[in-house]
């Protein structure tokens, strides 16, 4: 067998492979023995049946089924003897079998880069000091007292007031037919001051009384998020069925009590700021991450191949199509495609294959390992985090061994990352005003 490799670039080749004549006649004389044992010709016992009469009725099967075995032995064969690191899938082009002659064909691959030396040693990083504020646990507690808060239904005559929980029916028109993206909908339960489907939605309904009809317009600017309504003018026709008062609860021991073994109110405090704490550390980590990335792949001059980048693109459009699952909402509804949103994360995605592969370059470079020890603290770190018995966790990658060597080698990219912190300085900073806030969940 004759292969020749091909450059177009450092991470793409073409192997040219040439299969000798006397293998394919070898393979197609084997195919049609191997026939003639079990097929089944009319006029002819079980493997007497002439060689002229097999090729008459099923030459395309032979020589597809030839085809195929030589393509996979001989392209694996050209990838272990001339260790190409293949990522995706090989892309070939395929001629036709002509049983007299050598059988030659190409295929296009794609190669994980190898990196120079990753010189990650001496950054210079700033870690925010994110702290808890006083107003940010107030808001977190008022937000556990509207959960369990009773909604009352306003009995005597009034209107509609900011504040009020109101229950309408409601339908939009767009020159003057049903718009698709505002269905009929009844018993639509809305707080009047939030916003949630425009302020001047609110506005309008603001000041109506119980049974009330109204019909108004309202004009969506062009940067609203939901892509359907951005610039758009929307007819709406409008029911006030009822308006109910929110009574929240007293905050007291008993209160703290319904949300968990908190002997008092203080208790439940200092879990809620704990939480927040934890949210904020990751997002210091997350920025600490990020500047690391951002000094270290200028740094570091490498051309990265499509089906990486591909393959993580079909990630983050699947996580995103998921987010928008979880809330009820499809792609369609605020205006997306997968192909849109890949055009738009596409430079996310190249971003993160950069990292990763830095990332595997300095786990390669320094020899680092994942001793039985570092092992059985990652199992009880996220066994924490997702408030599950490690014992369970254990249970569930011994029952799913593939899942196990992608975990061993996330907290091997984790000790990586505190082997380029440890070896950064560091410097704590005040953050800005404007980067405080309620911290991310996790």
């Amino acid at each position: 067998m004759q292969v020749t490799i091909e450059d177009l670039s450092s991470v793409k080749k073409i192997i040219h492979i040439e299969v000798p004549k006397e293998t394919v006649q070898s393979e197609i004389e084997s195919a049609y023995q191997s026939l003639n044992k079990t097929a089944k010709i009319k006029g002819f016992r079980p493997g007497k049946a002439p060689r002229s009469v097999l090729e008459r009725m099923f030459k395309k099967e032979v020589h597809d089924e030839v085809k195929a075995k030589l393509i996979q032995e001989s392209l694996i064969e050209a990838i272990q003897k001339n260790t190409l690191n293949i990522v995706g899938e090989p892309a070939l082009e395929l001629p036709e079998l002509e049983e007299k002659a050598a059988y030659k064909f190409q295929s296009t691959v794609e190669l994980k880069p190898t990196l120079p030396p990753i010189e990650y040693k001496g950054l210079t990083l700033k870690k925010s000091k994110y702290e808890v504020s006083d107003e940010e646990l107030d808001g977190q507690v008022e937000l556990l007292r509207r959960n369990i808060a009773k909604y009352n239904e306003i009995t005597e005559k009034r209107p509609v007031a900011t504040g009020d929980i109101v229950l309408i029916d409601y339908e939009g028109f767009k020159d003057g037919k049903p718009f698709e993206f505002t269905p009929k909908a009844e018993n639509y339960t809305l707080r009047i001051g939030t916003g949630r489907i425009s302020e001047q939605f609110d506005a309008q309904i603001t000041g109506m009384g119980v049974g009330d009809e109204k019909i108004f317009e309202i004009s969506f600017p062009e940067d609203y998020p939901n892509k359907n309504f951005s610039g758009q003018t929307i007819l709406y026709k409008v029911v006030v069925k009822s308006i109910r008062e929110e009574e929240l609860p007293e905050l007291n021991d008993d209160f703290a009590k319904k949300f968990g073994p908190y002997e008092n109110i203080d208790g439940l405090k200092q879990e809620i700021k704990n939480h927040l704490q934890k949210g904020y550390d990751k997002r210091i980590e997350q920025e600490l991450n990020e500047q690391i990335f951002n000094l270290l792949i200028p740094k570091v001059d490498f051309e990265i191949p499509e089906a990486m980048v591909k393959f993580e693109l079909e990630g983050i459009v699947d996580e995103a199509e998921k987010s928008f699952a979880a809330n009820n909402m499809t792609l369609q509804q605020v205006g997306a495609t997968r192909e849109s949103l890949a055009e738009r994360y596409g430079w996310l995605a190249e971003k993160q294959v950069r990292r990763q592969l830095i990332l595997n370059a300095i786990i390669i470079q320094e020899k680092l390992t994942l001793p039985d020890d570092e092992l059985e603290a990652g199992f009880e770190d996220i066994a924490r985090d997702y408030g599950q018995p490690v014992e369970g966790l254990k249970a569930y990658y011994k029952e799913n061994p593939d899942k196990i060597d992608f975990f061993k080698y996330t907290l091997l990219e984790k000790k990586a990352i505190t082997l380029i912190m440890n070896s950064s300085t560091i410097e704590e900073v005040v953050p800005e005003p404007e980067a405080e806030g309620n911290p991310p969940q996790e």
